[in-house]
């Protein structure tokens, strides 16, 4: 890395938080993207010093945009897009269609994400293999975790407003939900 670093930015995704980290040279137009410490991206002289940099980040190839603007004179300002929304809006409306949970299990940290929409379930960046089934109060999708046995349940709240809950069970304890 040189001492061309622009910004940093660390976006949670359901295979995990990803590092992104942009460097802009604005004497020499340079532009590297790294992600996870690895670079993806990199253009050299770059006679345009304001534009775009488009590229992907994380196993869904999760699309992401850097944008350069020229603030005044020769400083510029550095924004990341994710899926199309800044970084803030995607966080915001991630929070609505994913549910987080991290826990120990077995001296291993497990970062466990449930996407709302298709109820697929990751684990450290890794999709698990579930299975589904109707309960009387709403559903359940079980899967383990090395030798442990994890159900994701999703009831009702009885409250339009408040929607549907998603409670984690591992070997039937109940997990707090963490917030990203």
């Amino acid at each position: 890395m040189s001492s061309d670093l622009a910004g940093v930015w660390e976006v949670a995704l359901s295979d995990g938080v990803h590092r992104i980290e942009f460097e802009h040279g604005t004497t020499t137009g340079k532009r590297v993207i790294y992600v996870d410490g690895k670079e993806i991206l990199r253009r050299d002289w770059m006679f345009k010093l304001v534009g775009k940099e488009a590229f992907n980040v994380g196993k869904s190839d999760t699309k992401a945009t850097i944008n350069i603007d020229a603030v005044s004179g020769f400083a510029y300002e550095y924004t990341l897009e994710i899926n199309g929304k800044s970084l803030k809006k995607y966080m915001e409306n991630r929070s609505k269609v994913t549910s987080t949970w991290v826990l120990n299990l077995d001296g291993t940290d497990c970062r466990v994400v449930l996407e709302k929409d298709t109820m697929d379930i990751w684990c450290n960046g890794q999709k698990i293999e579930t299975a589904g089934e109707f309960v009387d109060d709403g559903t359940e999708t079980h899967f383990t975790l090395g030798d442990h046995n994890c159900c994701v349940k999703a009831v009702s709240s009885g409250k339009r407003r408040d929607g549907i809950i998603h409670t984690l069970l591992v070997d039937g304890t109940e997990i707090a939900e963490c917030t990203e």
